[in-house]
């Protein structure tokens, strides 16, 4: 899958110079600026959930907060750093029905390991020095990063590419991967709650207990342990845990968490699980193109995962295809669309990086938060 140059009109034209140290230990926050080729044009994409998502999301504001980087430059910043992935490694990884190769993994995805890690490493050097000037000995905690974005958007494929890029890369580091799916309610309970329909929405989430696992990793506590979500049963695993003991870094995916907290019934605000993140991505694409995405994903189910004898959805892998894609648009039409357009995009822009992705999946461009 090769990359493209973006359209001007949404990813513009960058300087053709590019200033600035090549090793990152040495660079300060203004050769980071220079280093990146950053964009003169940039995003004003905050909105908060219930507002309607901005309808030309790419529109650049010429104060905004976001700087856009094109493809063809975001690649060249890694362009001579060594890759520890293969092509057996990466089969493993990609989502169904993600058509991502090689190349792309090397001119998207290791630019934004290299980016993660000058965060990780200008954090620790903060919390060493912090701890210098209060006199304490305390060991630095988890570094924590959100992905987020709509169902079939590629975000789960971004998580497991950056778990593996930031294993073996330099150095290398110890990485947790953990999905909200863990933290739905359990079936039974969505049923008594008449909320099976709105799986996925914020509401089907225990937030509690998902706000209380990410505080408890980011305060260096070990062990923790989350839940663990079957997509065969559709369904928590009664049980089983996944266990996260102190990583270096914890990467947490899914549909909504860079949610802000919900105003409480006596009008305070408490916290956000992205109170705790680090570093977070959007993972972005048109809503015609994350819709057809879906639909393709849930054809090849049909013929794969939906099979299994134990699968939630065994009865549409033998339904009629026409019946079974009709269940499929009403899928979209009702939860999956609806979800995208009033929970999930309008907490795009609280992310610290934005992937622009185009109907082929291809990535148009990078939009990366001002340092």
């Amino acid at each position: 899958m090769a990359l493209e140059s973006a359209r001007l009109d949404q990813c513009p034209a960058e300087p053709q110079s590019r200033p600035g140290p090549t090793d990152h230990e040495d660079a300060g926050p203004d050769d980071l600026r220079d280093a990146r080729r950053l964009s003169p044009r940039s995003e004003a994409d905050i909105v908060t959930p219930g507002e309607a998502p901005d309808p030309t999301p790419l529109d650049d504001a010429p104060f905004g907060p976001y700087l856009t980087l094109e493809s063809l430059h975001w690649a060249e910043l890694a362009r001579t750093r060594h890759m520890e992935l293969d092509e057996a490694a990466l089969d493993r990884i990609r989502a169904q029905g993600d058509p991502i190769n090689l190349d792309a993994v090397r001119q998207v995805y290791l630019p934004l390991t290299e980016l993660i890690n000058l965060y990780i490493d200008h954090t620790t050097s903060l919390y060493r020095h912090s701890n210098w000037y209060l006199g304490l000995s305390e060991r630095p905690t988890p570094f924590v990063i959100g992905v987020a974005g709509s169902v079939a958007v590629g975000k789960s494929t971004t998580a497991r590419l950056l778990r593996e890029l930031l294993r073996h890369g330099f150095p290398p580091r110890r990485v947790d991967l953990v999905t909200t799916d863990g933290f739905l309610m359990p079936n039974a309970e969505l049923e008594r709650l008449g909320l099976m329909n709105r799986k996925g929405f914020p509401e089907s989430y225990d937030q509690a207990a998902l706000l209380r696992f990410v505080m408890d990793v980011k305060s260096g506590q070990p062990p923790v342990t989350a839940p663990v979500y079957s997509h065969v049963t559709y369904d928590i695993v009664p049980g089983e845990e996944l266990v996260v003991e102190r990583p270096d870094v914890l990467i947490l995916e899914g549909l909504n968490v860079p949610q802000p907290a919900r105003p409480r019934a006596n009008g305070r605000t408490g916290l956000a699980v992205d109170d705790f993140f680090d570093f977070s991505i959007y993972v972005d694409a048109p809503d015609d193109a994350v819709k057809e995405w879906f639909l393709e994903r849930f054809r090849q189910f049909r013929l794969t995962a939906f099979t299994d004898p134990q699968s939630f959805f065994r009865r549409f892998a033998t339904a009629p295809e026409e019946e079974a894609m009709a269940l499929a648009e009403e899928t979209w039409t009702t939860i999956n669309g609806p979800n995208l357009q009033d929970n999930i995009k309008p907490t795009r822009g609280r992310a610290t990086v934005v992937i622009v992705k185009v109907a082929d999946h291809s990535v148009e461009c990078v939009r990366i938060r001002r340092v």
